[in-house]
């Protein structure tokens, strides 16, 4: 063997340029991005971008060789790897003094502690072995590639052999990854969330009030409701404690909810949350909400406390799960389970809500947080509201993903930003964070849809483009809590933000993806086209939302 193929065997442990590229990624990768991240997390993201970056310095090598470039000499290759080696030292070394600084800055704008003295050492020690594990599974990549290729270099030509052996490796590291260590893990992940959804605390009877879902005068097994939907069920929040904030007397609202061991099957599900609301009075009430819940079944009381006591107590919500994996997972192994359970739902509640009298039926509201507005935005089309259109919908935390938050924002109006767009005159879609809405040329219309996204929600704004392009929302003027030290390069924003999807329910209330009930209260004012007449209702209701810790 006298061409290719042998110098990939002679390939240098570290190749300095490599090293190089992948020091300069650590150093970014400890660069703060959207969400403030602990020790751990950042010394496995920088890990993992020191080895990317080293990986494409390797493969920037071998396309080099692979087009018969010449090299340098090798008296001019020995020094200058020397020299390579000692500036990616130096700019590591440089990184983790200057990372405590750049992760407190980001703690500042969310009002955190700072952080612990002793972060750079957990960084670099967690860094190395991120790093050491992923190069020796790159290296165990390359000599499969090059096993397979000498075997092939025997009956075909050495350039072919190695491509094909290439190819082969990918397959066999792929099987490997997903149909041997996904599958065992997303088993133990499908296992553990099964049973925290089944678990039921000896102790936990079913309500005794006949109109909540589980009692014994209901359609729904208690047992079946999962640990999300009883949870939901039994809110302490009823009619005297909203009479006690709103000072007016109030109802209890009524909570329909669903479990996914309730009955068989999306359709089965929606028609019992039907027939259960049915039985409970929901369509007597003035406001009735879909609210779709996340993966795990949850239904935000940081969302409902608001609507409840705005309403009165007036108002009916009705939730049915789909799933009991957290959203992410959820996504990514049964994302049409949620879409499929939104649509029976909706199609069941709204088909009999415009059998009703259009002047004797509630209000009719969609709600969806995270997964759950992905869902519900995709529960409805066109040719089901255009006879009887709902009244409006609220989405909190919309997933990058989501079909009409992407169509707003990209036909935003020129000029606002992606984090706070405004899209034609405002008189059915606005958006509102932590600093309140956009301006809106025009009053509202009968149909009101509005969205509450936080500039530092990574589920929201993550994007597969962000590899390749800086996304506009980086772009001045920026959101409130992205600093200015977040800063864009090819790979190791993409990795950044990847990490933070992950870590987006770690923050403070009001950043990320932990919404606040003060800012869900603004939106529903919005959403219910209320008016805060009485500054003394609102503060109570704020003081009760900060009680409960909602915000």
């Amino acid at each position: 063997m006298t061409g290719l193929l042998p110098r990939l065997l002679r390939l240098p442990g570290l190749a300095p340029v490599a090293l190089l590229l992948g020091a300069l990624c650590f150093a970014v990768a400890l660069t703060p991005s959207l969400i403030p991240r602990s020790g751990l997390v950042q010394g496995v993201l920088a890990g993992a971008s020191f080895a990317a970056g080293y990986l494409i310095g390797v493969l920037g090598l071998l396309v080099w060789w692979w087009l018969g470039l010449r090299g340098l000499p090798p008296r001019w290759r020995e020094g200058m790897g020397a020299t390579l080696t000692v500036l990616a030292l130096a700019l590591m070394i440089w990184a983790l003094g200057q990372a405590t600084r750049w992760q407190d800055a980001l703690h500042v704008a969310m009002a955190l502690p700072p952080v612990e003295s002793a972060r750079p050492f957990t960084i670099a020690a967690t860094a190395a072995l991120t790093a050491c594990v992923l190069i020796l599974l790159g290296r165990l990549f390359r000599h499969a590639m090059l096993a397979i290729a000498r075997r092939l270099t025997r009956v075909m030509p050495e350039r072919l052999a190695l491509l094909l052996g290439f190819l082969a490796a990918v397959l066999l590291f792929n099987f490997i990854g997903n149909d041997v260590i996904m599958r065992q893990a997303l088993g133990l992940f499908d296992a553990s969330y099964q049973r925290l959804n089944a678990h039921l605390p000896p102790d936990t009877l079913p309500p005794a009030d006949p109109l909540r879902s589980g009692s014994t005068a209901s359609l729904i097994d208690w047992e079946s409701l999962g640990r999300e939907g009883r949870m939901r069920v039994e809110d302490p929040l009823d009619g005297a404690a909203i009479a006690a904030i709103t000072g007016q007397p109030a109802q209890d609202p009524l909570r329909v909810y669903v479990g996914l061991g309730s009955a068989e099957g999306p359709q089965a599900r929606a028609q019992l949350a039907l027939a259960e609301a049915i039985r409970v009075g929901a369509f007597q009430r003035g406001t009735l909400v879909i609210a779709t819940p996340t993966g795990t079944g949850w239904v935000d009381p940081a969302a409902m406390l608001p609507l409840e006591v705005l309403t009165g107590g007036d108002v009916a919500t009705i939730s049915v799960q789909y799933s009991y994996l957290p959203s992410w997972l959820a996504l990514l192994t049964v994302p049409e389970y949620g879409r499929e359970t939104a649509k029976a739902v909706f199609a069941a509640i709204h088909g009999h809500w415009r059998s009703l009298p259009s002047d004797n039926r509630p209000k009719l509201y969609l709600f969806g947080l995270s997964l759950g507005a992905l869902n519900s935005d995709l529960s409805a089309d066109y040719f089901d509201l255009v006879g009887a259109p709902h009244d409006g919908a609220f989405y909190a935390g919309p997933p990058f993903g989501s079909r009409s938050w992407r169509q707003i924002t990209e036909g935003r109006q020129p000029g606002s930003p992606e984090w706070l767009p405004r899209f034609r005159d405002g008189s059915v879609v606005r958006f509102r964070n932590q600093q309140g809405s956009g301006d809106a040329e025009a009053v509202w219309g009968p149909l009101r849809l509005v969205y509450l996204q936080y500039a530092s929600d990574p589920i929201t704004f993550f994007s597969p483009s962000i590899l390749w392009r800086e996304p506009d929302w980086m772009q001045a003027p920026r959101g409130p809590d992205v600093i200015e030290e977040f800063r864009w390069l090819p790979l190791v924003t993409f990795l950044q933000v990847g990490f933070d999807v992950m870590t987006a329910t770690t923050t403070p209330i009001g950043h990320g993806h932990v919404y606040s009930g003060q800012h869900y209260l603004d939106g529903w004012l919005d959403v219910l086209g209320l008016k805060a007449t009485d500054p003394g209702l609102l503060g109570r209701l704020r003081a009760a939302i900060r009680a409960r810790n909602l915000g």
